[in-house]
């Protein structure tokens, strides 16, 4: 890649304000999605098979596709926001739907967010910021077939297998067993299918801002590949999102996803882009930090966690009650008497048993 021209140094901070805007956008919008779809899919469950158990109802209720409209406009201000700013400066920047998420379904959710949650939220926004501080500038590709090369470098294509194999042994193996009681299984699956779908997505942002700007990247398959990628790593997400925010507090799920999201995208950034080639030791380090003051955030989150109700009223609906009869050696031929019922040769237990 070419590195920017010294005079090009106003044209890139106008690029990078206007891609850190686009990311707080995105955020918010993100941010009241994620309660919406959370309501829809409530709703949805009350009157159906839950989502976090296989159910599709979801698509039938008016509330979730709001939601989903919401997370599409901040999914595109995303998208913008990758063809003006790097992927290690506009993706930290999701910590703000943490806020949103958290905030909004403590007054509408009623999940509740404890003093140590806030603490959570603070540390990720620290965290994000001291990740943002010293991110690494990366050099904006000229071509689609720029970034394909890029993208078929040894080390990136090791990192793609490599997330490949992890995302269909959590999909196939670990889902249907896990799913519902370790909520690292959804998110990860959408965490690790996500920083492919960024990548692929700043490639087809550049190959439509180059085309807006008279070059053009349609006559590339390159083009055609990275918007199929993009397209399925997409519908994944959504698919796995979904199970996660319906099986587990959506305060939780928020900042984990964040987490795991944001660290794996910055470093599959990294290895694509090479971002942190022209880095000193003292800016690696400052970023490690600001990583695992992201990821102490999460764990202050997940520790202060409370039950859903929504949950355990699902799963465990009550059973219709089963009465045991235990009937001891008695003398056949006779009937018994009233008397007897409750001697040492007849008991009868009665019990409304739940199987919880």
């Amino acid at each position: 890649m070419t590195p920017a021209p010294p005079n090009a140094g106003g044209d890139l901070f106008t690029a990078n304000l206007t891609g850190a805007l686009l990311a707080v956008a995105s955020s918010a919008f993100i941010g009241v999605s994620f309660i919406v779809k959370k309501k829809g899919l409530r709703r949805a469950g009350a009157a159906g098979t839950r989502a976090g158990v296989g159910g599709y109802g979801y698509l039938l209720e008016p509330l979730w596709w709001v939601g989903m409209v919401t997370m599409l406009i901040g999914e595109i201000a995303n998208f913008v926001a990758y063809m003006f700013a790097p992927a290690v400066l506009v993706t930290p920047l999701g910590a703000l739907s943490i806020i949103v998420s958290a905030v909004l379904a403590h007054f509408i959710l009623n999940e509740k967010l404890q003093r140590m949650g806030v603490l959570g939220c603070v540390l990720c926004i620290v965290g994000s910021t001291v990740i943002i501080l010293h991110a690494p500038e990366e050099e904006t590709p000229s071509s689609v077939a720029q970034i394909w090369h890029l993208a078929t470098q040894p080390a990136f294509v090791c990192y793609a297998a490599f997330a490949l194999v992890i995302s269909l042994v959590l999909m196939l193996h670990c889902a249907p067993r896990y799913g519902q009681t370790n909520i690292v299984v959804y998110v990860g699956i959408c965490s690790v299918i996500g920083s492919l779908t960024v990548m692929s997505i700043k490639a087809v942002g550049i190959a439509i801002k180059l085309t807006i700007e008279g070059i053009n990247q349609a006559c590339y398959f390159q083009t055609w590949l990275f918007a199929t990628v993009s397209a399925t790593c997409i519908v994944i997400q959504l698919v796995y999102l979904n199970k996660a925010l319906d099986t587990f507090n959506t305060a939780v799920v928020s900042p984990i996803y964040y987490a795991m999201f944001t660290s794996l995208t910055i470093l599959a950034s990294a290895i694509m882009f090479k971002d942190w080639s022209g880095q000193s030791i003292s800016s690696i380090a400052s970023e490690i930090c600001g990583f695992l003051t992201v990821l102490t955030g999460t764990v202050v989150l997940h520790s202060t966690r409370e039950h859903d109700p929504t949950l355990s009223s699902d799963l465990y609906t009550p059973l219709p009650p089963i009465y045991w009869h235990i009937q001891g050696n008695s003398e056949t031929g006779g009937k018994q008497k009233e008397d007897d019922l409750l001697s040492g040769d007849f008991i009868t237990v009665v019990r409304q048993d739940y199987f919880i």
